[in-house]
């Protein structure tokens, strides 16, 4: 007699998204793929956070623009008080304020709604794999970014300043993974290192680099070609 196989284990998803015509087809269509399973659909950020508190959660396919808590927030707390919880952004602003911002608050991923289920569906479990996934739109406006600076209340931004050269080759890891969209937790699972030792890290590079925040970070590691 043959020993039973094991049932792998689902990804539990939560998807946000303040218009229920996108939000419903969009967890069904998640939950006909076999490794993932939908637990809740929340219209805002609120909805989101009490999902996450109620249940285990792997990662949370995000919409940016919600009314109340909108996804930025929603992202920057999740990664704060649930560092284990995945963000995939999706989204239809594409614009380098909602990027740098979504990024710097801890999401793993960000795709446009030009996106087809496959790259979704791809995105999920790369995040949960504590892996980045930026959308071809959305790391072109990035790479745009670094090079020309972008206009930001009608003015235009200087280009990132080049890294120091004292930077540790732990610190350019570490910024390098920043820059890739990781939170602390993973890019601490990536180098074998604790998340303390992260911070410590992440606060001396910021202060030999003068990086005022994570989004910062983002464009100082892909204007050095380190993401």
């Amino acid at each position: 007699m043959s020993e039973p196989t094991e049932t792998p284990q689902r990804l539990k998803v939560v998807v946000a998204d303040d218009q229920a015509a996108v939000r419903e087809p969009l967890a069904a269509m998640l939950g006909l793929s076999e490794d993932i399973e939908v637990v809740a659909a929340a219209a805002d950020g609120t909805q989101v956070l009490t999902a996450v508190a109620a249940a285990p959660v792997d990662v949370v396919l995000m919409d940016l623009r919600m009314p109340g808590m909108d996804g930025t927030e929603t992202t920057r707390r999740l990664s704060e008080g649930h560092p284990q919880v995945a963000v995939v952004v999706l989204t239809t602003f594409a614009d380098d304020d909602s990027i740098l911002a979504a990024l710097g608050a801890g999401a793993r991923g960000y795709l446009t709604k030009n996106a087809g289920r496959q790259d979704i569906l791809r995105a999920i479990r790369a995040a949960a794999a504590g892996q980045a996934v930026l959308d071809r739109e959305v790391q072109d406006r990035l790479l745009a970014t670094v090079r020309a600076g972008s206009p930001a209340a009608g003015r235009p931004q200087a280009l990132p300043l080049p890294l120091p050269q004292d930077l540790t080759q732990r610190e350019r890891e570490v910024l390098t993974l920043i820059g890739r969209g990781l939170p602390n937790r993973a890019i601490a699972a990536q180098l074998f290192i604790s998340e303390a030792t992260v911070k410590t890290h992440i606060n001396n590079l910021f202060a030999k680099a003068g990086i005022r925040d994570r989004a910062d970070a983002v464009r100082r590691a892909i204007a050095a070609g380190l993401a």
